[in-house]
């Protein structure tokens, strides 16, 4: 099973992993790596800019770690396969670096609001320059560990990529769609980093996540590159990354057509100007699908255009 996740995912759930392990070992030995590299508020004496990449490697116990890993192979993968490896790993840290920055963002709104609640008329300016070293080392405490951020826009990506796909979502007895299994999460989040005061779970990190990724999203639909989903990608590694995302939702078993026999096999002119004129309509057929994915997402298509693009690749696999 571990061969079959695609390389990006593969490698994000081994770093993880790793990281977590060393945690545990490290801090066995009177060292907290989650302490050194985990996000610190930015006026804290510990913070350090690398902070906004390290800390989405890290995870503060063996439940956290494994509800973060398991949305991440369960939907990383299905996104990968669509996107391929290069925009969905930059998709991944930039969300995940995103909900650093808005869980910053967070706290110092927290901070001043706590500030002048106390009877101190400080602004914003203020509170830069007059912190004292002793009120820096106690802003220490503000440190967030977590994919948390980067996992939540994966969800999200999920969502605006498949919102029809049903998806099962314990405790509830039936499937619900992925569009608004991921609305139920926004509300849920929204209204939990407003209710909720000082809490241990980074709400507004995972608002950061998903926030980005949805920006990011509208930014690649709205400005498709001339070729599809990767800068260097071509029609066939299309082609084949749709038909194995066909594959992994429906898997149907598709037997080889006369036209395919016909075409590993010299035919007559008069039949080798007809095969000729199929391949033509199918590459003018294969260019409005994939039109149609930059436009309005692969979800958009019809059972027949997937059908069509997975026969496609599979012919194209076979050549």
């Amino acid at each position: 099973m571990f061969k079959s996740i695609p390389p990006v995912t593969k490698n994000l759930l081994l770093i993880n992993l790793v990281a977590f392990i060393a945690y545990l070992v490290f801090r066995g030995h009177g060292y907290d790596i989650n302490q050194h590299f985990g996000l610190h508020f930015f006026l804290a004496s510990d913070f350090h800019i690398y902070q906004f990449f390290t800390y989405m490697f890290l995870h503060a116990n063996l439940e956290h770690i494994f509800f973060n890993m398991f949305a991440l192979w369960m939907f990383g993968c299905v996104i990968e396969r669509v996107w391929g490896p290069k925009r969905f790993v930059f998709y991944y840290l930039v969300c995940g670096v995103g909900a650093g920055l808005l869980q910053e963002m967070a706290q110092l709104a927290d901070i001043y609001i706590s500030v002048n609640q106390n009877g101190q008329d400080v602004s914003l300016g203020e509170l830069f320059t007059q912190l004292s070293p002793a009120d820096r080392n106690a802003l220490n405490m503000m440190n967030m560990v977590g994919a948390s951020g980067s996992v939540y826009a994966v969800l999200l990506a999920f969502g605006m990529t498949f919102p029809n796909e049903r998806i099962f979502i314990f405790p509830l007895p039936i499937p619900i769609k992925a569009k608004w299994f991921i609305s139920f999460y926004i509300v849920i989040e929204l209204f939990s980093a407003l209710a909720t005061q000082h809490s241990q779970i980074a709400h507004f990190a995972h608002l950061g996540g998903m926030l980005f990724g949805f920006l990011l999203i509208r930014y690649w639909r709205n400005h498709p590159s001339t070729e599809f989903f990767d800068g260097n990608a071509t029609r066939d590694s299309v082609l084949d990354r749709m038909r194995r995302t066909w594959e992994h939702h429906n898997r149907p078993t598709v037997q080889q057509s006369e036209e395919t026999v016909i075409e590993t096999t010299p035919p007559p002119m008069q039949q080798k100007k007809k095969v000729q004129k199929r391949v033509t309509e199918e590459e003018k057929e294969i260019d409005r699908i994939l039109d149609k994915i930059k436009q309005n997402g692969y979800d958009s298509l019809s059972k027949e255009e997937k059908l069509f693009l997975f026969e496609a690749g599979n012919r194209r696999n076979r050549q």
